[in-house]
């Protein structure tokens, strides 16, 4: 079968496999919360990587597709439909975090009351996940800072330039691995927590260029997709032994990730077109059930600790099953991310469109010209 082509990829509106693969990159991370050392040889905590790639990935396709169609980029828009798609949610679960911790009397013991400040402002990463609840919001600050700076500086100052966002992308991760964004209490820098979502963006700025479309056309051939999933399943199975014997006295454990990260992050951004095409992980990853999970993976991302908190409360001798414990967590987990999904995140995505829909009317009004009665009929006239 034949590739994709360029005028087929600008022509799909959705691509469903990239959910399924938000999906498993949820479910693993799980895992590896829930699932103790029996599980530690899938890696879960790399999973936050993927969601990274694709992020990245996704932001700015979208991004480039309304430069395309409307001229430039809405900064105004991009954050209003950023905003609606994160902070409701993360809001609504972090209030469920704040009320379970405060009906268990453990508020303040818990950490939450210390760092709350850092929950509300998305600077999770600053806070010592060994010490508090809510430890993915983590994720979130990186993001959010991703989705602040990222527009300004590739459709503002690189606006409608190929040449100037494939320089941009390629410089800032060049900054990254010099590693100047400070250190926090999870990581010696996090700077290599960015790479992943640059180097998603990156491939997401080749993919729109027709020439850097074609220069990756043949990995969206069915045959080449196939592979590539092979060859990503073995790297994301390697990341444990890999690890292990890096931190062994090879390079220093802090080290270790700064090794693992970019690497996974480049290898999960080049999956990323292998999926677009026709294929067995196109096949795979667009089944009801993967795709039902990826539309809710953020939710469930974000509320897998109280569902972790339910389970071990309900059954407890649970925890001594870890291949039980981390499925019962994962099923409650996307029960619970299902009733936010339909109650809080679309809904507010909805009011998100309307809110813009609304500063457009308004904007469009402003700039129309103030005509006196007369003008129209002559315009029709002259038009007749």
């Amino acid at each position: 079968m034949r590739s994709l082509t360029y005028d087929d990829y600008l022509a799909m509106r959705r691509f469903p496999a990239l959910d399924g693969l938000r999906a498993v990159a949820a479910l693993i991370v799980v895992a590896f919360h829930f699932g103790g050392p029996s599980w530690a040889w899938i890696s879960g905590w790399i999973g936050v990587h993927v969601f990274f790639a694709l992020s990245g990935y996704l932001i700015t396709t979208l991004a480039l597709r309304e430069e395309d169609k409307r001229g430039r980029l809405s900064l105004r828009d991009f954050y209003v439909r950023r905003a609606f798609r994160i902070m409701p949610v993360y809001f609504v679960v972090l209030f469920i975090y704040v009320g379970t911790h405060w009906l268990r009397h453990e508020y303040t013991a818990s950490g939450l009351a210390a760092n709350m400040t850092h929950y509300l402002t998305f600077m999770g990463e600053y806070v010592n996940v060994a010490v508090a609840p809510f430890a993915q919001a983590w994720t979130l600050g990186v993001e959010q800072k991703f989705y602040l700076l990222w527009p300004l500086l590739a459709f503002v100052l690189c606006a409608g330039s190929f040449a100037k966002r494939l320089g941009l992308a390629l410089t800032t991760i060049a900054v990254l691995i010099l590693t100047l964004i400070p250190a926090t209490y999870n990581h010696d820098s996090m700077g290599v927590q960015y790479l992943p979502i640059v180097t998603g963006a990156l491939m997401a700025v080749v993919l729109h260029n027709r020439r850097g479309f074609a220069m990756l056309a043949w990995l969206t051939k069915p045959v080449v997709s196939a592979v590539a999933l092979l060859v990503f399943i073995g790297i994301h199975l390697s990341v444990q032994p890999v690890f292990l014997w890096l931190s062994d006295g090879v390079v220093s454990f802090n080290d270790t990730y700064l090794i693992i990260i970019p690497t996974y992050g480049f290898f999960a951004a080049l999956l990323i077109p292998t999926l677009l095409g026709p294929g067995v992980g196109q096949w795979l990853l667009t089944r009801k059930p993967m795709v039902f999970i990826g539309e809710r993976s953020y939710s469930l991302y974000l509320i897998q600790g109280i569902a972790g908190t339910a389970v071990i409360a309900t059954v407890p001798n649970l925890q001594s099953w870890p291949y039980l414990q981390w499925p019962a967590v994962a099923l409650v987990s996307l029960v619970m991310a299902d009733v936010l999904y339909r109650t809080v995140e679309q809904p507010m995505i909805g009011v998100g469109r309307r809110l813009l829909g609304w500063l457009r009317t308004r904007s469009a009004a402003k700039r129309a010209p103030e005509v006196t009665e007369a003008k129209p009929r002559e315009t029709v006239q002259a038009s007749a």
